[in-house]
């Protein structure tokens, strides 16, 4: 049976740990995460955590119900870092983008705690503030609600699924890193054109590009698909007002 996460405002009540700091689900969360950056996702246990934080580690489930409700918070909290000081300007298309970029931002700065959060579902607050930021960019754009709900559905999937691929790069030593990004280099520049013609003609852009991340190139194949679906539904629109206007 999961444990029962204690009230906020009994956990207020606790003394503070030995060196006098006051535990709270933010401070956790924060020291989850440097612990991550630090020692990864095998790094990240109740007894290390405990002690990073001068504190029994029977403490955080006081807190959490458990190591994977911990996962959940990290998660949220880095969608939270996503969103944190963004204002829509009205443009759908330029608030998309702008919210796109953020999540990718947020979680590739964290390549561990990403490759750990990435294909989870929170719940919490943030992720459902994310969630309802995006439809209503969506909606008030002009999009039906099935369309709505579909290109909502391709863009958090593309936002999370290249944040994931690209933290899993970041987290590898930086020795594999290295020989990965210089594959490009060592091996592919020098194919043959004899036997890899297309690969040996496209050896020089190759190697520029494929070191970089690929999803703001993504996030604007999406946007001008959904775009021209918008720019369709809105010509139809118009024509079936011509059309009854002239009945």
């Amino acid at each position: 049976m999961p444990k029962q996460v204690v009230p906020e405002e009994k956990r207020r009540r606790r003394r503070p740990t030995k060196s006098g700091t006051v535990l709270s689900e933010r401070l956790i969360v924060e020291t989850a995460l440097r612990m991550l950056r630090e020692h990864g996702s095998a790094g990240l246990t109740a007894r290390r955590l405990g002690l990073a934080l001068d504190a029994d580690p029977s403490t955080l489930y006081r807190y959490f119900r458990g190591m994977d409700d911990l996962t959940l918070a990290i998660g949220d909290a880095l969608m939270g870092q996503a969103l944190e000081g963004w204002k829509p300007t009205g443009e759908w298309r330029e608030d998309l983008r702008a919210v796109g970029l953020r999540i990718h931002a947020a979680y590739v700065a964290h390549p561990q705690a990403a490759v750990l959060t990435t294909s989870r579902v929170t719940g919490r607050a943030n992720e459902l503030a994310a969630d309802e930021t995006v439809l209503d960019v969506l909606r008030t754009a002009g999009f039906p609600l099935p369309d709505t709900v579909r290109i909502y559905h391709a863009f958090i999937d593309q936002s999370l699924a290249f944040a994931a691929l690209d933290a899993a790069s970041l987290a590898l030593p930086s020795a594999a890193l290295r020989a990965d990004e210089d594959m490009w280099r060592s091996t592919y520049a020098r194919l043959p054109r004899a036997t890899h013609p297309r690969i040996a003609e496209a050896a020089p852009l190759l190697a520029a590009r494929m070191v970089n991340s690929a999803y703001p190139t993504a996030l604007e194949m999406l946007l001008d698909s959904a775009a021209a679906e918008l720019e369709a539904l809105e010509s139809r629109a118009k024509a079936s007002s011509r059309a009854l206007l002239g009945r």
